[in-house]
């Protein structure tokens, strides 16, 4: 019998084109579903408590949450809103936060990736720096100023990886080269995760969810960029592709206990 293609959902973000909101997904991340995970990406909108997410996670396989030029906003993490931590899509959190706690509850996996690493750490409780650049000690981990994607996605530090973490036993490796294109970071670890890999100059660069099951893992660089041409994101697609269709043969048996 041929392998199913899991159902990987994306959520959207909403952006302003012609003074209209649209919702959008940058292609590098649905290629790397599709390449990298093998699965199927079904974006769908930042819509908020308009969508049932409890029931429309019950019809996916996996989640993947993008990174974003906008940030969480800082009511989320308890903070004061200012204009060092714009721009925001609000639309997105009322969509992404809730959606996070369904996941890890009903366990589908999550892999979140820059912003959306942001996100896992908010809605389990965590906080944010806005401009980690500006910290004393701190590397500038923004996007260099070139027009060649693959300078820009090119790698620019090391990270080294938690001795028996997960990220390490999908990688097999202590320390890896990623790329650094953000300017929040997180400051305070929620108490459900696991640190999975630091930066030499102490940012905290992908995190677990502690006893979640299958998969849930969170990085703040884009290893989806190129997937197939990086050994350490592809291997980190396909660790999320297996699990996804561990929950797809699950769900087509009727193992699944469902959120609605």
């Amino acid at each position: 019998m041929t392998e199913k293609h899991p159902l990987i959902g994306v959520p959207a973000c909403v952006r302003s084109m012609d003074q209209m909101p649209f919702h959008v997904v940058g292609d590098k991340y649905v290629r790397a579903v599709s390449l990298g995970a093998k699965g199927i990406p079904v974006v769908f909108p930042a819509l908020g408590d308009l969508i049932p997410l409890a029931e429309m996670i019950d019809r996916l396989d996996g989640i993947m949450l993008t990174g974003s030029p906008s940030n969480v906003h800082p009511t989320r993490y308890g903070q004061t809103p200012t204009p060092e931590a714009e721009p925001h899509d609000e639309w997105r959190d009322e969509t992404t936060l809730p959606l996070i706690e369904l996941a890890l509850e009903h366990g589908v996996p999550l892999f979140a990736i820059c912003r959306g690493y942001q996100e896992l750490n908010v809605a389990l409780g965590g906080t944010l720096y806005p401009r980690v650049h500006e910290l004393e000690g701190r590397l500038d981990h923004r996007a260099p100023k070139v027009e060649d994607m693959d300078v820009k996605y090119g790698p620019r530090h090391s990270v080294d990886l938690t001795p028996g973490g997960e990220l390490e036993k999908i990688l097999g490796v202590r320390r890896i080269e990623i790329n650094s294109l953000h300017w929040q970071a997180i400051d305070q670890v929620a108490d459900r995760l696991a640190i999975e890999a630091i930066a030499p100059d102490g940012t905290y660069e992908a995190v677990s969810v502690k006893g979640a099951s299958p998969f849930a893992l969170g990085v703040q660089w884009h290893p989806e960029y190129k997937v197939r041409e990086n050994p350490a994101s592809l291997k980190m697609f396909e660790a999320f592709g297996d699990a996804a269709r561990q929950r797809a043969e699950a769900r087509a048996q009727g193992r699944l206990a469902l959120a609605v």
